[in-house]
């Protein structure tokens, strides 16, 4: 016998994904459309119907420094994340162990709380009588001033949810307290480290206040590059839409490897704060 309330229930559940589809997808598919239509209606958002061509991406891959400036935010932000992880995971280590230093496990995110614009004087300023104004170096430095406090809060969590008789048991048959740490604790939290580590890639990567601020020719990263793409002419939008959907394709690419890991970590920082 037909099941009207509960195929109507199934109805509604599959319309919902659906239009959860089209929201999450539409923009993917404007700005493709837009990097694939002819220069000449690159400021019509309007057309819908057009002959497709790949000048813009020729353009941009072939004709320009957008590979370079690829492979600098690539530089960044892969060294800041390493950098971070090295610092932060101690760090939290730290934090979690030893509950006296309250004020201090909280003092991690002035950083976060104070306006960019607040920092960027001071690193501009050591930068510049360091002779480090256009170095990747310098765009490192600012990331990590973001990153790091980021990213050693997230773990924070991860290392409370680990018993402290699991170290305790490890040191007892030999090991030191670094030996502990490293060979037994951080393997657990791995998955917190993948996690901590996607979302300090993703902060460095979409960075355009110090990356635009600090670099030059030589040091300029991708988000820098897609600004540039706005000019007094007006928006150059099929190769804004083809350097947008270049700097989407990693973060996808790394979230789709980890995702296991991703969720794991969400949930896992969300229990404690």
């Amino acid at each position: 016998m037909f099941d009207f309330p509960r195929a109507s229930q199934r109805a509604a559940a599959w319309l919902a994904i659906l239009l959860a589809l089209l929201v999450v997808l539409f923009p993917f598919v404007w700005v493709f459309l837009e990097s694939i239509k002819p220069p000449e209606l690159g400021a019509r958002p309007d057309v819908w119907v057009f002959t497709p061509t790949w000048a813009n991406w020729n353009d941009v891959l072939l004709r320009s420094n957008v590979p370079a400036n690829i492979l600098n935010s690539f530089v960044v932000a892969v060294s800041t994340v390493g950098i971070a992880l090295i610092v932060g995971c101690p760090a939290a280590y730290a934090f979690s162990r030893y509950r006296g230093y309250q004020a201090a496990r909280y003092s991690i995110l002035a950083a976060e709380m104070m306006p960019p614009a607040i920092l960027i004087l001071p690193f501009f300023l050591v930068l510049y009588r360091l002779q480090m104004l256009d170095s990747l170096v310098g765009v490192i430095a600012a990331h990590l001033s973001f990153v790091a406090p980021v990213v050693t809060w997230f773990l924070i969590g991860f290392f409370d949810e680990v018993p402290k008789d699991l170290e305790n048991q490890a040191m007892i048959d030999g090991y030191t307290r670094f030996q502990a740490f490293y060979k037994v604790i951080l393997p657990v939290v791995r998955p917190g480290i993948g996690a901590a580590g996607v979302f300090g890639f993703v902060l460095s990567w979409n960075d355009l206040f110090y990356a635009l601020l600090l670099t030059g020719n030589e040091s300029r990263t991708l988000p820098v590059a897609i600004a540039g793409y706005w000019t007094f002419r007006g928006v150059d939008m099929g190769k804004m839409a083809v350097a947008i959907l270049i700097a989407i394709i990693p973060v996808l690419i790394l979230s789709f490897f980890i995702q296991k890991h991703l969720v794991k970590g969400i949930g896992g920082g969300a229990v404690k704060y």
